[in-house]
């Protein structure tokens, strides 16, 4: 018996939606799980996440790795999603999307992205729960990777153990109108809500770019934010001016890779 699994890239945070707010994006890792004979990797994250479900002896894990890593675009949650997907398909079980976040969640530590990658599209979530708004953001992500890589540890590490009342209630604000317009699909609402004092201030001390990218925003980009941990940035083009954007991007930024990529309906899933 072979399987073969793909998961997605996501984007998380989205500015003020802090560790419950997430996008699937058209970036795919791969696994294929056949019979095999070979000493299995019981460390790797992905079989780790296969033996929540199913045994992983005897089997031989092939894993392509496309999404870069420590980039902030949730390369780790599309690593969990691969091995939790691939063990529902060899025990003959058709596993939700919640079932399988709260079988991968204590892997992942926190699952935002955990979501996005298994149900695909635009993803709240919160504990084991998750709320698919949407297929798609009202804007279009272009994403803007550096060479630098970022840890999620490191960057948690970066955060104040307390935050100002004004800030909390900066972000609360951000973060209801984040949920209306994703929920609304309204382009004003969503460039409104592109703001945060609650981590962006704070991690953005290893993520130079997101301030560059903000000061000269290409003219039909709804506002910029950092790519879950980062340091990656994700700027939030007009639907119909992804190209312009990018190009516009490319020609600002030469020493960073400027991906446009749209996000994905569909989350991880057999092929």
């Amino acid at each position: 018996m072979i399987v073969r699994v793909r998961a997605p890239a996501s984007t998380a945070n989205l500015g003020p939606g802090f560790d419950c707010a997430a996008v699937a994006l058209d970036l795919w890792n791969e696994l294929e799980v056949s019979e095999g004979d070979e000493e299995v990797d019981l460390d790797h994250l992905g079989v780790r996440a296969f033996a929540r479900l199913a045994p992983p002896e005897g089997k031989r894990f092939a894993f392509t790795d496309r999404i870069p890593r420590e980039r902030g675009l949730g390369s780790s949650a599309a690593v969990i999603a691969l091995g939790l997907v691939a063990a529902s398909a060899v025990s003959g079980r058709e596993a939700g999307a919640e079932e399988l976040l709260a079988a991968g969640l204590e892997l992942e530590g926190h699952g935002d992205n955990l979501a996005a990658a298994l149900a695909g599209g635009v993803c709240l979530t919160w504990g084991t729960r998750i709320a698919r708004l949407a297929d798609r953001p009202p804007a279009a992500p272009v994403v803007l990777v550096p060479e630098a890589t970022v840890s999620t540890v490191a960057a948690r590490a970066s955060l104040p153990a307390q935050v100002s009342h004004a800030d909390a209630a900066f972000t609360a604000s951000r973060a209801t109108l984040l949920g209306a317009a994703l929920a609304s699909s309204s382009e004003e609402l969503f460039a409104e809500a592109l703001h945060d004092r609650l981590h962006e201030p704070f991690r953005k001390r290893n993520a130079p770019l997101l301030d560059e990218v903000r000061a000269h925003l290409p003219a039909e980009a709804l506002g910029a934010t950092l790519s879950g941990s980062g340091p990656s940035v994700v700027v939030w083009a007009r639907p119909g001016a992804v190209a312009d954007c990018a190009e516009e991007l490319a020609r600002r930024h030469p020493e960073v890779r400027v991906l446009p990529l749209p996000a994905s309906p569909k989350g991880a899933h057999v092929l």
